[in-house]
């Protein structure tokens, strides 16, 4: 009850009406932290060698902080291991996001097994992506599509923005990226002088944006947005939408660990297209897929599954 997002009281008051059986909110508050070792243990759980891709992106709760409410981000992070399989790798509360917290966050990744991840579909998170290329050089980093589009339609004129996103959808849907920087060129020609704050932000963030050029259509479609884990906030959402100011760290972790574990159940099968996309990920990644080819993966992962 408490993991599909119930209060104490809710749970007290529902336990008395339907059982008659009486728990102060206070005992149930006792039995419900007893997951909060369950959850940390699973924080700190080994992790595997190797991810084909990793998505991030977070969500704001507000939080008791020594007495003050403020407005905290949960980042989490999904894994789609080398079987094409989902796993939510870990949560992570903080106030500000920085290149150290991203350090933080990565090398803990590397503490927990993970040597190498393939490409990392991103946010554009202050400081992700200079972490990212300090902790796992080798990484594809693909920045999101959909944010972008978004947020370049934030500075447009409300009449502009069917057309701007229809010419905006030309650069990302091009068949190569040679292609892709036509589009970007006949766009600024089009749009450059009302809105170069777009213009600007893309070119800017091109290398991250381009990176989908290289795949075939079943990988870009996978890679081009944090939409997987987007889904997956927005059900920890639905959990905790009846929640004002959580009272403390462990309360909300303690929640959205609950909330994992019985979304995860339902991770049983392979994403859409895996027997497509692993043989073409194989080609583009043999030297870091290849246990022989790269002495520092495990060796008991069995990658070629």
């Amino acid at each position: 009850m408490y993991a599909k997002g119930m209060s104490t009281r809710d749970i007290q008051e529902h336990l008395g009406s339907i059982y008659g059986v009486e728990f102060s909110a206070e005992s149930i508050s006792r039995i419900t932290e007893k997951v909060l070792e369950r959850a940390v243990e699973w924080q700190n759980r080994p992790l595997n060698s190797l991810y084909a891709i990793v998505f991030l992106d977070g969500l704001f709760y507000k939080l008791r902080i020594e007495g003050i409410v403020k407005e905290v981000c949960v980042y989490a992070m999904i894994g789609i291991n080398m079987e094409g399989k989902k796993e939510c790798l870990g949560l992570w509360i903080q106030e500000k996001e920085s290149a150290k917290f991203w350090l933080t966050v990565l090398n803990e990744l590397r503490n927990r097994g993970v040597k190498d991840v393939l490409i990392f579909s991103i946010d554009g998170l202050p400081g992700l992506s200079e972490a990212i290329k300090a902790v796992f050089p080798h990484s594809e980093i693909q920045r999101c599509i959909v944010h972008q589009v978004r947020n370049s339609l934030r500075f447009a004129s409300y009449k502009d923005r069917k057309e701007l996103a229809r010419d905006l959808k030309q650069i990302y849907s091009a068949p190569t990226e040679e292609m892709g920087r036509v589009e970007l060129n006949h766009f600024e020609e089009k749009w450059g002088h009302k809105y170069p704050h777009v213009i600007k932000s893309w070119r800017r963030n091109w290398d991250e944006l381009s990176t989908l050029f290289k795949y075939p259509p079943e990988i870009r479609k996978l890679i081009y947005t944090t939409n997987p884990i987007e889904s997956f906030n927005s059900k920890l959402k639905r959990v905790t939408k009846n929640k004002g100011v959580f009272p403390t760290r462990d309360s909300l972790f303690k929640i959205l660990y609950l909330a994992i574990e019985d979304i995860s159940k339902k991770w049983t099968g392979t994403i859409k297209n895996w027997s497509k996309i692993y043989p073409q990920l194989y080609i583009y990644f043999e030297d870091r897929i290849n246990p022989a080819l790269n002495p520092n993966l495990n060796q008991n992962t069995d990658l070629h599954k």
